[in-house]
């Protein structure tokens, strides 16, 4: 599948999504991206254990994806986190059944994806959700 189709089918299909990594700072990409995508009708699930805070852009804030899982359903994983952090990421994705794993620019994990990719995952490295959005959002 061309990188492009599974852009616009996460886009698409994804309504929910977890953001591994969203500061509470404006000033940082991870808050800019969930609140942009926030602001286009997508719901955001923060998971950061060392947010400091209860809340981010209304939302309740959890420590992993395992404990946002067993309140939320969860269908795409976006990750603000460095790539070698990305491994541990990717099983609770498969063990937490979303559809789709999303690294930010700058972060990829080729063995990651690729195990993300054979239990079923739509899989993007090393791009901005919030750009890809504004290019290929559904109109």
């Amino acid at each position: 599948m061309h990188p492009d189709d599974s852009v616009q089918r996460i886009l698409t299909d994804c309504r929910t999504i977890a953001v591994v990594g969203l500061s509470p700072k404006p000033e940082r990409a991870s808050f800019d991206v969930a609140r942009y995508m926030q602001a286009n009708g997508y719901r955001i699930i923060p998971v950061n254990p060392n947010a400091g805070v209860t809340q981010i852009l209304g939302e309740t804030v959890y420590a992993t994806l395992l404990e946002a899982s067993q309140f939320e359903k969860i269908e795409l994983v976006n990750c603000f986190r460095n790539s070698p952090d990305i491994p541990p990421l990717v099983d609770a994705a498969i063990a937490i059944g979303v559809k789709a794993l999303w690294m930010q620019l700058g972060i990829s994990h080729p063995a990651a994806a690729a195990r993300a990719q054979a239990a079923g995952l739509l899989v993007v490295q090393d791009r901005c959700l919030k750009i890809d959005h504004r290019g290929l959002a559904p109109t």
